[in-house]
Protein backbone atom coordinates (compact mmCIF):
# COMPACT_ATOMS: atom_id res chain seq x y z
CA UNK A 1 0.00 0.00 0.00
CA UNK A 2 1.24 3.48 -0.82
CA UNK A 3 2.11 5.87 1.97
CA UNK A 4 1.20 8.85 -0.24
CA UNK A 5 -1.89 10.33 1.49
CA UNK A 6 -3.49 11.43 -1.78
CA UNK A 7 -3.13 7.99 -3.36
CA UNK A 8 -4.45 6.31 -0.21
CA UNK A 9 -7.45 8.63 -0.08
CA UNK A 10 -8.32 8.15 -3.77
CA UNK A 11 -7.90 4.38 -3.56
CA UNK A 12 -9.99 3.93 -0.40
CA UNK A 13 -12.53 6.74 -0.71
CA UNK A 14 -15.45 4.37 -1.33
CA UNK A 15 -14.74 2.27 1.74
CA UNK A 16 -14.19 5.40 3.82
CA UNK A 17 -17.59 6.77 2.77
CA UNK A 18 -19.23 3.39 3.51
CA UNK A 19 -17.61 3.34 6.96
CA UNK A 20 -18.71 6.91 7.69
CA UNK A 21 -22.25 6.15 6.46
CA UNK A 22 -22.61 3.35 9.01
CA UNK A 23 -21.62 5.78 11.73
CA UNK A 24 -23.76 8.79 10.76
CA UNK A 25 -26.63 7.16 8.89
CA UNK A 26 -26.56 9.48 5.89
CA UNK A 27 -24.46 9.14 2.77
CA UNK A 28 -24.52 12.90 2.22
CA UNK A 29 -23.31 13.54 5.74
CA UNK A 30 -20.74 10.74 5.34
CA UNK A 31 -19.38 12.41 2.20
CA UNK A 32 -18.94 15.64 4.16
CA UNK A 33 -17.25 13.76 6.99
CA UNK A 34 -14.81 12.00 4.65
CA UNK A 35 -13.99 15.29 2.96
CA UNK A 36 -13.30 16.88 6.35
CA UNK A 37 -11.11 13.89 7.28
CA UNK A 38 -9.16 14.38 4.06
CA UNK A 39 -8.59 18.07 4.85
CA UNK A 40 -7.33 17.16 8.32
CA UNK A 41 -5.03 14.49 6.93
CA UNK A 42 -3.61 17.01 4.47
CA UNK A 43 -2.97 19.45 7.31
CA UNK A 44 -1.34 16.74 9.42
CA UNK A 45 0.98 15.62 6.60
CA UNK A 46 2.21 19.20 6.19
CA UNK A 47 3.26 19.27 9.84
CA UNK A 48 4.67 15.76 10.29
CA UNK A 49 5.08 12.35 8.70
CA UNK A 50 1.94 10.23 8.96
CA UNK A 51 3.03 6.60 8.88
CA UNK A 52 -0.37 4.98 8.30
CA UNK A 53 -2.55 7.46 6.42
CA UNK A 54 -5.43 5.00 5.95
CA UNK A 55 -5.64 4.17 9.65
CA UNK A 56 -5.35 7.87 10.39
CA UNK A 57 -8.28 8.62 8.06
CA UNK A 58 -10.46 5.99 9.74
CA UNK A 59 -9.61 7.40 13.16
CA UNK A 60 -10.39 10.96 12.04
CA UNK A 61 -13.75 9.81 10.62
CA UNK A 62 -14.63 7.99 13.85
CA UNK A 63 -13.69 11.02 15.96
CA UNK A 64 -15.63 13.43 13.73
CA UNK A 65 -18.71 11.18 13.89
CA UNK A 66 -18.52 11.03 17.70
CA UNK A 67 -18.02 14.81 17.90
CA UNK A 68 -21.02 15.31 15.63
CA UNK A 69 -23.24 13.10 17.78
CA UNK A 70 -22.17 14.94 20.95
CA UNK A 71 -22.83 18.32 19.32
CA UNK A 72 -26.23 17.16 18.06
CA UNK A 73 -27.17 15.90 21.55
CA UNK A 74 -26.02 19.17 23.13
CA UNK A 75 -28.09 21.25 20.70
CA UNK A 76 -31.12 19.02 21.23
CA UNK A 77 -30.83 19.57 25.00
CA UNK A 78 -30.62 23.33 24.45
CA UNK A 79 -33.64 23.30 22.14
CA UNK A 80 -35.58 21.21 24.66
CA UNK A 81 -34.71 23.55 27.54
CA UNK A 82 -35.62 26.65 25.54
CA UNK A 83 -38.92 25.06 24.52
CA UNK A 84 -39.82 24.39 28.18
CA UNK A 85 -39.23 28.04 29.11
CA UNK A 86 -41.19 29.58 26.23
CA UNK A 87 -44.63 30.94 27.09
CA UNK A 88 -47.71 29.28 25.71
CA UNK A 89 -49.25 31.27 22.85
CA UNK A 90 -52.77 29.93 22.97
CA UNK A 91 -55.33 31.49 25.25
CA UNK A 92 -57.88 29.52 27.24
CA UNK A 93 -61.50 30.32 27.98
CA UNK A 94 -60.53 31.38 31.53
CA UNK A 95 -57.80 33.77 30.38
CA UNK A 96 -58.31 37.46 31.06
CA UNK A 97 -58.67 39.88 28.16
CA UNK A 98 -55.26 41.35 29.08
CA UNK A 99 -53.62 37.91 28.87
CA UNK A 100 -55.26 37.20 25.53
CA UNK A 101 -54.13 40.59 24.20
CA UNK A 102 -50.59 39.93 25.43
CA UNK A 103 -50.46 36.55 23.70
CA UNK A 104 -51.89 38.04 20.50
CA UNK A 105 -49.12 40.65 20.58
CA UNK A 106 -46.54 37.92 21.14
CA UNK A 107 -48.01 35.89 18.30
CA UNK A 108 -47.82 38.92 16.03
CA UNK A 109 -44.18 39.48 17.09
CA UNK A 110 -43.43 35.81 16.44
CA UNK A 111 -44.97 36.04 12.97
CA UNK A 112 -42.82 39.13 12.28
CA UNK A 113 -39.70 37.34 13.54
CA UNK A 114 -40.44 34.36 11.28
CA UNK A 115 -40.98 36.68 8.32
CA UNK A 116 -37.50 38.16 8.90
CA UNK A 117 -35.83 34.76 8.49
CA UNK A 118 -34.37 33.54 5.21
CA UNK A 119 -36.85 31.36 3.34
CA UNK A 120 -35.21 27.98 4.05
CA UNK A 121 -34.70 28.82 7.72
CA UNK A 122 -38.33 29.90 8.08
CA UNK A 123 -39.56 26.74 6.38
CA UNK A 124 -37.36 24.57 8.62
CA UNK A 125 -38.59 26.29 11.81
CA UNK A 126 -42.23 26.13 10.77
CA UNK A 127 -41.98 22.48 9.77
CA UNK A 128 -40.23 21.57 13.03
CA UNK A 129 -42.24 23.61 15.52
CA UNK A 130 -45.61 23.97 13.85
CA UNK A 131 -45.76 20.85 11.71
CA UNK A 132 -43.98 18.52 14.18
CA UNK A 133 -41.72 17.25 11.39
CA UNK A 134 -38.53 15.46 12.35
CA UNK A 135 -35.21 16.99 11.36
CA UNK A 136 -34.64 14.08 8.98
CA UNK A 137 -37.90 14.90 7.19
CA UNK A 138 -37.01 18.58 7.02
CA UNK A 139 -33.58 17.74 5.59
CA UNK A 140 -35.16 15.52 2.93
CA UNK A 141 -37.78 18.15 2.04
CA UNK A 142 -35.21 20.94 1.71
CA UNK A 143 -32.64 18.61 0.13
CA UNK A 144 -29.98 19.46 2.72
CA UNK A 145 -27.94 17.45 5.22
CA UNK A 146 -29.36 16.57 8.62
CA UNK A 147 -26.83 18.73 10.54
CA UNK A 148 -27.62 21.68 8.29
CA UNK A 149 -31.37 21.21 8.91
CA UNK A 150 -30.67 21.16 12.64
CA UNK A 151 -28.59 24.31 12.33
CA UNK A 152 -31.34 26.11 10.38
CA UNK A 153 -33.93 25.23 13.03
CA UNK A 154 -31.61 26.23 15.89
CA UNK A 155 -30.69 29.55 14.25
CA UNK A 156 -34.32 30.30 13.44
CA UNK A 157 -35.47 29.53 16.98
CA UNK A 158 -32.66 31.62 18.43
CA UNK A 159 -33.67 34.55 16.22
CA UNK A 160 -37.30 34.24 17.34
CA UNK A 161 -36.32 33.99 21.02
CA UNK A 162 -34.16 37.10 20.71
CA UNK A 163 -36.91 39.07 19.01
CA UNK A 164 -39.46 38.02 21.61
CA UNK A 165 -37.09 38.37 24.56
CA UNK A 166 -37.48 34.73 25.67
CA UNK A 167 -34.33 33.84 27.59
Amino acid sequence: MSSDPTAVFVEHRGSLVAYATTMVGSRTQAEDLVQEAWVRLEQATRERLVGEPLAYLYRIIRNLAHDGRREFARKQRLLHLSHENAPVLSGTASASPETIALYKDELRSLEQALAELPKRTRIAVEMHRLGNYKLREIAAFLDISLPYAQRLVAEGLEHCRERLGWW
